[in-house]
């Protein structure tokens, strides 16, 4: 598998990858095709994402791609961070091997999830 420099490197030091203690919000899910299970965790305060931690169980672009959505929803809003795409997070790792695309899927419906979860609580 040919993976771009960014994708190893944020495989052999991911920012965001950890546990949380009381997240506001959570978002697991996982492929029982490939094995990948991601949970992404929130703190969030005034609607806007504060804190954001994530455990990947997978491959070298499930951790990846995780911990790019983290990044990229990292001082967001909700609505922002909603919006984030699988084109946002390939450009953001340069690049990701086409059979490898639906990692970055998990990850934002991992954290789309955790959206969800957080909306339906506070309204």
């Amino acid at each position: 598998m040919n993976y771009s420099e960014k994708v190893i490197d944020r495989f052999k030091n991911p920012k965001y990858i950890g546990e949380m203690e009381n997240p506001d919000a959570s978002g697991k899910v996982g492929n029982p095709v490939c094995g990948d299970v991601m949970e992404i965790m929130l703190k969030i305060k005034k609607n806007k994402i504060e804190d954001v931690k994530v455990k990947t169980f997978g491959c070298v672009a499930a951790i990846s791609t995780s911990d790019v959505v983290c990044e990229l929803a990292l001082n967001k809003t909700l609505e922002e961070a909603s919006k984030i795409t699988k084109d946002d997070v390939i450009k953001e790792l340069e690049d990701l091997p086409k059979e490898k695309i639906h990692c970055s899927l998990l990850a934002l419906d991992a954290l789309k999830k955790a959206i969800k979860e957080y909306t339906e609580k506070n309204n």
